[in-house]
């Protein structure tokens, strides 16, 4: 068969670099890039887009993704990129943060973002557990869940229970989209690249704050295989944090 007889029908999104990551095997943080990635380039927005990463796993965001980027400190994410919004009103801005980062430290960055109606769009990674710094128990660590600082197992009465930002989030009048997905199936990439989608569609047309959740495996700090973190994440993770949209007052049709 002829070479011009091919169709590639498969490649790198523009809006990624061509180079290899530091995530661990079995990170979600990879496939996550790659759907924020797909989703820029198919709306035709990676020439106005500045990203904004904060501390934590993703902290190196800025050398894969191929747009602007402005490294936030931890926990103030929603801060810079509300900075960014109000004086470049033109860009699309949008910030990837982990659970320890909108969840804890930037928990008040995050409520009152949303709470104005800032008119940025979050990718939100739920791991439910601290990653760079070494296994932690995180704002979202499940309730017996062993970690570094919880060898016994998370406790609700000394450590409270999951916090579920995104059902926190969507009593603010300010959010018009919150989307729980999960990235341990091929069906739920595909529901999260949808939901990332509108998203970032709601930005565009100056709705107000969006965020997708995703849950994301995490088999290092986890100390599980690839396929245990994929199955913890249908067995244990979605019974606390349960899949599907949460807030939608944009209007669009699925």
């Amino acid at each position: 068969m002829s070479e011009a007889a091919y169709k590639q029908v498969f490649r790198r999104p523009e809006s990624l670099k061509d180079v290899p990551t530091h995530y661990c095997p079995g990170c979600g943080h990879s496939v996550a890039h790659r759907l924020v990635a797909e989703v820029l380039d198919e709306m035709g927005l990676r020439e106005q887009t500045i990203g904004v990463p904060p501390v934590g796993c993703a902290v190196l965001a800025y050398n894969y993704f191929n747009f602007d980027m402005v490294e936030a400190p931890h926990g103030r994410a929603l801060a810079v990129a509300t900075g960014v919004k109000r004086v470049l009103p033109d860009k699309f801005v949008l910030t990837y943060q982990g659970d320890g980062d909108l969840a804890a430290i930037g928990t008040a960055e995050t409520i009152h973002a949303a709470n104005r109606g800032e008119n940025i769009s979050c990718i939100f990674i739920n791991n439910a557990i601290y990653g760079m710094t070494g296994g932690q128990m995180a704002p979202t660590t499940l309730i017996g869940g062993t970690s570094t600082t919880t060898p016994g197992g998370r406790d609700a009465s000394r450590d409270g229970k999951p916090i579920d930002i995104s059902q926190m989030l969507a009593v603010c009048d300010g959010t018009v989209f919150i989307e729980r997905c999960t990235l341990n199936s091929f069906k739920g990439v595909k529901k999260a690249k949808k939901a990332i989608r509108k998203c970032f569609q709601a930005q565009v047309d100056g709705l107000g704050f969006g965020l997708v959740e995703l849950l994301s495996p995490c088999p290092t700090n986890m100390k599980q295989t690839p396929q245990q973190a994929w199955e913890f994440i249908d067995n244990e993770m979605m019974a606390t944090f349960p899949l599907g949209v949460i807030k939608d007052t944009t209007g669009y049709e699925d």
